[in-house]
């Protein structure tokens, strides 16, 4: 009987499911849609059990594959970040969660940095306080729905929620505790006194796990609704880029992630301790080691945009030639030359994260005339990503952390085309591990470590990542992107003060 193990990913526009191997190899993966909600400017939010619905229903599809479910050792989860999920004692969401890019909570946040220095939030932390992260959304609760916050039993992160819904117990792991500012991230415990300082229960604060740890098994109710064997170990899992990170092989202290998901950025893994207010700061999954993080809200999101809004012919074409939407996509931009010809994208679409940190940040394409295409502004969307990622590994340079070469991982990996633009543009060599399903292989190592099926993670990543293929930066290209590159900053520079913060949430 061959040992299995479950990934869970719940992403921003869809839930994957895969099976893998203990080498790593996929099994069986399927995936399942859901919705986010915009009601009001500013606002992201989406419902869990819409999350929950879509893992019972993504399982249940690979036992249908003809996997045999009963063959999985062990499960683990990873999610997005910044959720706060308000359940009750009895498992029930009192309201839809805002989701990462959700930035209700600005006065929040004006109103908390009042009261406390900001430079001790972020001693303590290792993160500023910024309206969408974890904390200000439990205060945003605290003030505007009362009720629902008195409500509340403890709120939970995407992942732990899912955990939650397999096992019946409540958990935050370590990993995505930076996200609330009362987290202590040195010690990776709260911190009572600064809970008390800003007005936060401790009590509705979840116990913390180790992201491998067993938080429970898999209850009754839930092997009747996704088809598991009752009795399987389940793991605390952990933020998606980290997920992802260990999914991509990145273990030791300078390995760089690039991330090609909903959110673009990177995650540099380091043996020690460093903090920088313009960046995202998180203990990785793998216990030890931190991730110094560039976390940006354009990434795979943009071209998901660009293939609703611009991609009608681009469907079409792919219908007639049996191909699909994203591939045509591609074939569009690389008719282009670097550069785009002068078209410059800032690929801000919901405000943006690090390292520029604005939540009223905009989209912008610059250098339109009636020369240009469809594919100058596929192409120059797509640099434009490669830009935000540039940009936040200057920082991280900047901040001392060098980082020579990338790992990808995400559905932008797929890209051949996308991701040499990326390399050419930051000048790094970029790796492609052999899955694309990084993230959810990241959350089965876990499992797998948490139920002794590996010895370790070096075990783990030498048995299950290999590399597919890679990509070095083209000289000839970089004179082109380094002009393009100077645009891009001059270009938000001089439109921020458009963009400023002028009203309060």
């Amino acid at each position: 009987m061959a040992d299995l193990l479950l990934g869970i990913d719940i992403g921003t526009s869809a839930c994957k499911a895969a099976v893998f191997t203990l080498d790593g190899q996929v099994a069986a993966q399927c995936s399942e849609e859901y919705e986010v909600f915009y009601p009001q400017p500013g606002w992201a939010e989406q419902n869990p059990d819409d999350w929950w619905k879509a893992v019972c229903a993504s399982i249940q599809r690979i036992g249908q594959q003809g996997i045999p479910l009963e063959e999985v050792r062990a499960v683990g989860i990873d999610g997005q970040s910044w959720s706060a999920i308000p359940m009750d004692r009895e498992g029930q969401v009192l309201h839809p969660t805002p989701i990462w890019f959700d930035t209700r909570a600005e006065g929040i946040c004006r109103e908390l940095k009042n009261r406390i220095p900001e430079k001790e939030i972020f001693d303590l932390c290792g993160n500023p306080l910024q309206a969408a992260y974890t904390l200000p959304k439990i205060l945003w609760f605290q003030k505007y729905h009362p009720e629902i916050y008195e409500h509340t039993y403890q709120f939970l992160q995407s992942n732990s929620f899912i955990a939650y819904r397999l096992t019946g117990e409540f958990t935050q792991d370590r990993s995505q505790g930076y996200g609330l500012q009362c987290y202590d991230i040195q010690k990776g415990e709260w911190d009572l006194s600064m809970c008390s300082r800003m007005g936060i229960d401790p009590q509705k604060l979840p116990k913390l796990f180790d992201c491998h740890e067993i938080v429970g098994t898999v209850t009754a109710r839930a092997s009747e609704e996704t088809g598991l064997l009752e009795g399987v170990p389940v793991a605390a899992g952990g933020l998606d880029a980290a997920c992802g990170t260990l999914g991509a092989g990145v273990i030791r202290d300078g390995e760089t992630q690039e991330q090609g998901g909903q959110a673009g950025g990177m995650s540099i893994c380091m043996e020690s301790f460093h903090s920088d207010p313009r960046l995202i700061l998180s203990h990785h999954v793998v216990p030890g080691t931190w991730l110094l993080q560039g976390g940006s809200v354009g990434g795979g999101g943009v071209m998901r945009w660009i293939s609703q809004e611009l991609g009608a012919a681009a469907r079409m074409q792919a219908e007639k030639n049996g191909t699909s939407q994203l591939y045509e996509l591609d074939r569009e931009a690389e008719m282009v030359s670097p550069g785009a010809d002068g078209v410059v994208f800032l690929p801000y679409m919901a405000g943006e994260r690090s390292p520029i940190w604005n939540p009223r940040a905009k989209g912008v394409f610059f250098g339109l005339d009636y020369s240009k295409t469809r594919g100058h502004m596929i192409r120059a969307a797509m640099e434009g990503v490669g830009f935000s990622l540039r940009h936040n590994l200057q920082v991280a340079e900047e901040a001392g952390v060098r980082v020579s070469q990338l790992r990808a991982q995400g559905g932008a990996a797929n890209s051949r085309l996308w991701t040499q633009m990326k390399a050419d543009i930051t000048g790094k060599e970029i790796l492609v591990p052999g899955s694309d399903t990084a993230g959810a292989l990241g959350a089965a190592i876990l499992a797998g470590v948490g139920a002794g099926l590996y010895q370790s993670f070096e075990e783990a990543v030498s048995r299950t990542v290999t590399i597919r293929r890679s990509h070095k930066p083209a000289e000839e290209n970089r004179p082109i992107y380094e002009e393009a590159y100077r645009q891009y900053r001059y270009l938000y520079e001089n439109l921020k003060p458009m963009m400023s913060d002028k009203e309060e949430q």
